[in-house]
Order: C-alpha cells, then structure tokens, then sequence
C-alpha cells in the first residue's frame, strides 16, 4: 500500500525503519482518536464545498467501519504503513474510492497527528484524572475512620509528637488534590485544536477551522498555525510534568506505606495479595508493587525530561525530531493511570493496627506537649523547653487520644476539616463529568455510534 509521502520512488531500508521506528506500534492507541478527527475534517470541507454529501457519506460509513473493526482488535497496522494515519487512509481509499483520496484536502500529516494526540491525549488524562479523584475519596474516607487513632508523628525519621492515621491520610489525600489541580490546568491547555493548521502555515483553502474545533468538542481552536506546531511536544511535556508530580507522591507515599508496615513498625499491615512472594524464601510477602512505584515514579520523570529535552533547541516549523515525543508521552499516561489504582487498590484494602499504634505512644513522644504545659502556666518557653529535655525520665504518659484531640489549629490531627478537601474532589468529579460528556457527545455526532478513543 502507499505510502502518504509516496512519490514514485522506494526509501532506503535501513533509513525505512530508523525513520518509522516503533510508530507503528504505538499508533494502534491513537486509530479511534484519528478516525475522530478524519470524521470532523471531512465534515468541514463538505460545508464548505470540498466534499460532495455522497462523497462526505462514504468516508463517515469508512471511518465508522475502522472503529468498530478496531474496537475488535481487526485493524492492523503495519511496519509498511509507517502510522495509523496512513493506515487509515489506504483503508479509505479502498474502500471509498476517490473519495479517499480526498480526506487529506487541506491537512498535513503534520496537523493528522497534532490532532489525534490531541484527541487520544485529553481522554486519557482524564482518566487518570479520574483514578486519581478515586484515590483522594479513598484517602478522605481512610482519614474520616482512623482520625483519632494515634500514629507517632516523626521528624528525621525519630518519634517526634503526637499525631493520628487520620492526619498522615488526609495530608496524601490532599497533596494528590493539589497534584490534581496541575493535571486538570494543563488537561485545558491541551484541549484545543490544531486541525487546519496544516504544515504550520495553513492553505489556501477556505478552511472552517473553528468548525472543526467544535466538531471535536474542543474548548477552543488554537489560533495561530504556526504556533500549533510548535507546540507539539511543549503541551505534551506540561502533561507529563503534572504526571511527574502526581507519581513523585505515589512514590513518597509508597515508601510510608513500605515503612510503617515493617514488622518493627507495624502499624499497618499490606494484604498478602497485594504482595508477592520470595523465590527461595517460604515466608516472605514482599510489598514489589509499592517499591516498583518508587522506581516507576523515576520513569516518569525521566520521560518528561526526554521530552523536553528533544524540542529544547528545534527551529520554528516542523521537524523529524517531534516523533520522538509521541512513546514517552503515550507510555507517562499509561504509567500514571496503572499507577493511580494501584495507589487506590492499596488504600482501600490497607488494615490499620489499632493497638501497635497505642503501643507506640511511649512517654516521650509527649514532650513537647509537656514543656508546652509548663508555658501555659506562666514559664518561658526555653525555660520549659530545657527542665523537660534534662527531665526527660519524668514525662508521664498522656492519653493519646486526647492528645490528639487538643491540637486545634485547622489541619493538624483534632481539626482535619475533611470537608474542605472533599469539596475539592466533588468539583473537579463535575468539571471533569462536565469534559468528558463533550468529547464523548461530539465522537457519537460525528460517527453515530458510542465509543472511546481509549
């Protein structure tokens, strides 16, 4: 089949496949989000006067047939392909005839790809979005019915003061909403289209670009051509920089989790089918999946800085070199949501072990409590702080509820205000409800049928 590029002659074999690399592969993610795409772009040139409706009608019912036929896993792709998009064309070509040869008036593959990961790649942030919302709503309820049960507050890894499960899982919940935030900012800035742009400098065509914006359930067109190709690779790294700091929290979280469920420690237990087994050990349960996250957490940050580092110097205009972009990106936002139900499936399951956690309560985690006491009652601060650090032996045990309960500063163990970070998970449930119902309201106008480009 040919090639797009295809003008009567063979590429070099060895240039062939260093050039297609592994696009080939990859681009069975984006079939359905191209298909999406093609659909809007031949609507558009039919309004304006580029299609025939009979012609516009073949190539709607062709591009249905490669969703569903994809959906079955019945659309290959292959290495003489090069890409999806070729892929889809030849198909259309087939089986339209001259009206296939017509779906590509007006865009560049240039523009076919920008759009199709634009498409591919707002559906499957939000889904991470998504998983990572769950989470949060697990760590709220963990921290609801364990907020006063006693956990030891540690600084540089030693028993510090008092504080509570419900403190440490409200503290994750509400960094991962913070986490959030970043991802569903630049979830915006990706939800605009670049179709129509063409090679970075448009046509001479009278191209309804807005239309096609709205056909593809955009947020807003993205106005100048040029800059539409620049900014391949550049939204995508502000993607995976969010995911960054998304999976940096998995990983410092995973490393408590690893921690406080030590035998040493025991203050939470890891069910055993969360944990695998040693190959020569009988009696291991080890916790692979929370230390693969820390690991997984360095991939993450590795493929963001791959990204950027491949566009850092490129000219204006369009270049090879943006290729490149497309495995790190893919595979960050398969890596996150994977990672985010992992995180979620953890939570969830996590036992909390009530009496361990009393037992570790030891006298002194309540001095500071004491000397604070001391200057309740009239003495000066550094006079409290040194009587209780040479009298360490004479600090009696508190009740640690109690103690946990007398710290009322918003935020700390007796003043979670669970209330405010829940209303942060109930807003961004609804923008992204909100999101989602316009990219999935505008893939069924176009092609007449429910689908996910995911």
């Amino acid at each position: 089949m040919a090639k797009l590029w295809q003008k009567g002659y063979e590429l070099d074999t060895l240039i062939e496949a260093f050039t297609v690399g592994r696009d080939w592969e990859l681009d069975g993610r984006l079939v359905a989000a191209d298909c999406t795409a093609s659909a809007a772009h031949a609507t558009m040139l039919e309004s304006v006067g580029l299609l025939k409706r009979k012609e516009l009608e073949l190539l709607l019912e062709g591009l249905k047939a490669i969703v569903l036929a994809d959906e079955k896993g019945e659309f290959p792709i292959r290495r003489e392909d090069e890409d999806c998009h070729t892929a889809i064309e030849n198909f259309l070509v087939a089986s339209c005839g001259d009206a296939g040869k017509k779906i590509h008036t007006g865009r560049s593959r240039n523009d076919q790809v920008l759009t199709a990961l634009r498409v591919y790649g707002r559906e499957a942030a939000g889904k991470v979005l998504e998983a990572g919302i769950d989470l949060q709503q697990g760590l709220l309820k963990c921290a609801e019915e364990h907020r006063d049960v006693p956990m030891p507050g540690r600084t540089h890894m030693q028993v510090a003061m008092p504080s509570s499960v419900g403190l440490w899982a409200a503290a994750w919940a509400e960094e991962i909403g913070d986490d959030l935030a970043l991802l569903e900012f630049t979830i915006a800035m990706y939800d605009q289209s670049p179709l129509g742009s063409a090679a970075s400098y448009g046509v001479p065509l009278p191209l309804d670009r807005e239309m096609s914006a709205r056909l593809l359930g955009f947020s807003k067109l993205q106005n100048n051509v040029l800059y539409a190709n620049n900014s391949r690779g550049k939204f995508e790294s502000m993607i995976l920089d969010a995911l960054d700091q998304l999976m940096q929290t998995f990983s410092k979280m995973s490393q408590d989790l690893i921690l406080f469920s030590l035998p040493e420690f025991g203050y939470f237990s890891l069910p055993k089918e969360l944990c695998s087994g040693s190959s020569i050990m009988p009696q291991k349960k080890n916790p692979d999946g929370l230390e693969l996250m820390r690991a997984k957490a360095a991939s993450m940050s590795a493929w963001a800085s791959q990204v950027k580092g491949i566009i850092r110097s490129l000219p204006s205009g369009y270049n090879r070199d943006f290729q490149e972009t497309k495995e790190p990106f893919i595979l960050g936002l398969e890596l996150a949501l994977q990672a985010a139900l992992v995180m979620d499936r953890t939570i969830s399951r996590l036992e909390v072990n009530r009496q361990r956690l009393f037992d570790a309560f030891t006298p002194e985690i309540f001095a500071t409590d004491a000397a604070l006491e001391l200057v309740a009652g009239g003495m000066s601060f550094r006079d409290a702080y040194r009587k209780v650090g040479t009298e360490l032996d004479q600090v009696s045990g508190r009740d640690p509820v109690e103690s946990i309960r007398n710290r009322t500063a918003a935020g700390t163990a007796g003043n979670l205000r669970l209330d405010l970070s829940q209303e942060g998970v109930d807003g961004a449930r609804e923008r992204l409800a909100s999101r989602r119902g316009r990219w999935a309201e505008a893939r069924k106008a176009l092609l007449g049928i429910d689908f996910s480009v995911v």
